[in-house]
């Protein structure tokens, strides 16, 4: 249970050295957080049946919003805009007696890849303060890598959750276009616009996801298919032999080791497969064809649609 000893600690480490609130956050609200984990602790000093989420600290990107909190999206242009009633996927994790802690930098509307192009500050990487920490969900990535809370939602429509993640050493999902209700998401991309979970590992992962996932009539692309519990898939460490990926075939995609693709990097993906390998998996190398058509057609697609959809804040 989140309760008040573990409250105080974990803002401790946020208003502390290092990482910090200074970079990772743009605002936290400490009263609401506070009230929130000592009706958890009332609620379970009663003996009463606690939600999953229960007193568990998550952060919220800054373009996803939040009552009576601001939302400015990384933008001076938002920068004094209080949300007036809570997103779909906040209101769940609320439901499921999440802690919501703060709001996460992020790259500006989230167009960008490190974070470096928010209008209030730059968000180092926990890891090393002289790399970035990926983008546009940089400061949900880094907030989580740094213990700065145990989850986080980001907003992915290139890449913006699983490359954040990826940098700072955490898991990013982007669910399946419609699992989860955007209404309350700040628009970019319309088509390709997924909100998701930041976490520090695959069970976490899939607990935030099943308290947000589902359909939700506020969003007319919100896909109306039950919702499944996704942690039944998992299996326990305890419970795996020496090789748990025996029979499982993955796919390296040679398009995306090729040309442009660092060498470093090329030799941890094959270090990586190679590791895949020992645990039993069958590695085959795979060709997509017109893989390649995918960056330009994301480039047709997304500024497009992003003109549009931010049109309503440039007063033209």
């Amino acid at each position: 249970v989140f309760s008040r000893y573990l409250y105080f600690n974990l803002w401790v480490s946020l208003s502390g050295i290092g990482i910090g609130i200074d970079t990772a956050f743009l605002s936290t609200n400490a009263d609401a957080a506070r009230e929130q984990a000592e009706a958890i602790d009332a609620a379970h000093a009663a003996g009463e049946s606690l939600p999953p989420l229960a007193g568990v600290p998550i952060a919220v990107k800054d373009n996803i919003i939040v009552k009576e909190t601001i939302t400015s999206c990384g933008s001076r242009i938002l920068e004094e805009y209080v949300a007036p009633y809570d997103s779909t996927c906040v209101a769940k994790l609320k439901q499921a007696g999440a802690v919501i802690v703060g709001k996460t930098n992020m790259d500006e509307f989230g167009m960008g890849s490190t974070t470096e192009s928010s209008a209030f500050q730059i968000t180092r990487n926990p890891w090393n303060p002289d790399r970035v920490p990926g983008g546009s969900s940089g400061g949900s990535a880094a907030a989580v890598s740094a213990g700065e809370c145990v989850a986080a939602l980001g907003s992915d429509t290139g890449g913006s959750i699983r490359q954040p993640a990826s940098f700072c050493g955490v898991v990013g999902l982007k669910p399946t276009y419609g699992r989860v209700s955007r209404y309350g998401l700040v628009a970019y991309s319309s088509s390709l616009d997924a909100i998701g979970p930041i976490s520090n590992c695959v069970e976490d992962a899939a607990l935030v996801l099943q308290a947000i996932a589902g359909h939700d009539p506020a969003d007319s692309t919100s896909a109306d298919v039950a919702v499944g519990d996704y942690t039944s898939g998992l299996m326990a460490v305890d419970d795996m032999g020496s090789r748990p990926l025996e029979g499982q075939c993955i796919g390296l995609i040679s398009q995306t080791m090729g040309e442009g693709v660092e060498a470093s990097v090329r030799e941890q993906v094959n270090a990586a497969a190679k590791h895949l390998e020992s645990l039993g998996a069958t590695i085959k190398e795979v060709s997509l064809p017109t893989f390649e058509l995918g960056l330009p057609a994301y480039y047709v697609i997304a500024p497009s649609e992003a003109s549009s959809n931010l049109s309503r804040y440039d007063g033209v």
